[in-house]
């Protein structure tokens, strides 16, 4: 099933008169009736946050693990609870104002758009779609609707990530020609696919995990809950995971649209697992902040944290284990991963900052309470008090340029050559990769 079938199958699923987009913010309640779609891990974490707005009432729960749905449930017991989004959307269509997606990134695009095809304002976690096609469907549909959205990129509201955008484009390093970003996490796996099959818990809707993935054996400690990001079928990787967080500050700061071209160092694909290490190497097209054209290189795995060339520290210091370096024609600004101020090296040795002159106020060092003003951002923006700043506008851009690393991962040492106005490679071998069939569950 192709995605326009299946959306077209969304949207007869709805049968409920629907409200306009963005007539809930008119209403003289001002309150946002809020349905979660995975309520798990991160799914949890999402739940607590837009819940903790006082204008927020949760009305609908998601899930299609017991396990999870019922913890959620003890929190919000009014709720009514469902294992299939489809099901939920169909029956709670004008009960709910928003919607929340929080499940495996292959079930991102099929949930958000047929709730956006409902008219629904939608946060959805980081990265926005598991395929390119997916994320510019999402934002093409977004526009037409005009729908507040949301991506779960916390840190983009953080005041560390805020003031390094507002250094960078005050040219504090002037013309910047290259980033280096780094994490040492390993979301891949370089092991065979694992045979056989074991008993699917009694607890989990197997058929509904796999949504419109192509059909597989349940394997215990495999795929769910927590290996599915190290999979080609579910995830995107490392570099689709921390990427997204720690190419957002550069690539805002930079004012960056899709790369010219990816090359990735990496194994040969196995065809199941994403791979332990990777370095990928991206080549953007100027924009006021940078050089004619901007180099961007990521590293992932076992070392990606060691002291490479334009990483050295002054007085060796040891490189913290997640960042992104800023390398400039004055100079370099350093930005650890989180909740750290960022610093300036000039000539090897650290400068001083009058970080007041930025106006960003002071930092919050707790993580839940500086986490929180992401999602109160989304919520307020749908009752009509603020604007987000992570819209699917901003995030399908971001999320296309992680995804052509990842594709990139399946032609090791090979340069692609993409073209922004045709959405397809030079290299038409890798074109199939931007998409994938959807299988009717």
């Amino acid at each position: 099933m192709n995605k326009r079938e299946f959306l077209k199958n969304a949207a007869t699923l709805s049968s409920v008169a629907l409200l306009p987009s963005g007539a809930w913010s008119l209403s003289q309640e001002k309150r946002l009736r809020t349905a979660h779609i995975g309520v798990g891990n991160m799914g949890g974490e999402d739940l607590k946050a837009i819940s903790s707005h006082k204008s927020v009432d949760v009305v609908a729960l998601c899930d299609v693990d017991a396990n999870n749905l019922a913890a959620a449930q003890k929190l919000h017991p009014t709720a009514k609870t469902y294992a299939d989004y489809r099901v939920l959307l169909k029956e709670m269509g004008e009960k709910i104002d928003a919607v929340i997606v929080s499940t495996p990134d292959h079930t991102h695009a099929p949930a958000s758009m047929m709730a956006m095809q409902m008219d629904k304002p939608v946060y959805c976690q980081k990265p926005l779609t598991h395929h390119v096609s997916e994320a510019r469907a999402m934002n093409k549909l977004a526009t037409e609707k005009n729908l507040v959205t949301q991506m779960g990129i916390q840190v983009h509201s953080f005041y560390d990530y805020k003031l390094a955008t507002l250094m960078i484009q005050s040219g504090i390093v002037g013309k910047v020609h290259t980033v280096r970003a780094w994490s040492p996490k390993n979301w891949g796996y370089d092991g065979p696919m694992p045979k056989g099959k074991d008993p699917v818990p009694e607890d989990l809707n197997w058929n509904l995990w796999l949504g419109t993935s192509a059909k597989r054996p349940y394997k215990k400690e495999v795929y769910h809950p927590g290996n599915w990001r190290k999979l080609v079928d579910y995830g995107c990787g490392t570099l689709g995971d921390m990427g997204v967080h720690i190419f957002d500050t550069p690539y805002n700061a930079l004012a960056l649209d899709v790369p010219m071209t990816v090359t990735t160092n990496c194994r040969k694909p196995n065809g199941f697992g994403y791979p332990e290490k990777n370095m990928v190497t991206y080549e953007f097209p100027g924009t006021e902040y940078t050089a004619d054209t901007l180099k961007w290189v990521w590293y992932d795995g076992a070392g990606a944290d060691q002291q490479r060339e334009d990483l050295m520290l002054p007085g060796g210091e040891a490189l913290h284990n997640q960042g992104a370096m800023f390398i400039g024609e004055e100079g370099r600004l350093y930005l650890p991963h989180f909740q750290m101020l960022p610093r300036l090296i000039v000539d090897g040795k650290y400068q001083e900052i009058d970080v007041a002159q930025y106006n960003v106020g002071e930092p919050v060092r707790d993580y839940e309470s500086e986490g929180k003003k992401h999602y109160h951002q989304f919520v307020d923006a749908c009752l009509g008090k603020a604007e987000t700043s992570a819209p699917f506008s901003y995030a399908s851009r971001l999320t296309e340029t992680i995804l052509l690393g990842v594709i990139a991962g399946r032609f090791p040492d090979q340069t692609l050559h993409w073209n922004a106005k045709s959405a397809k490679f030079a290299e038409e071998e890798a074109n199939q990769y931007l998409d994938s069939a959807y299988r009717e569950f």
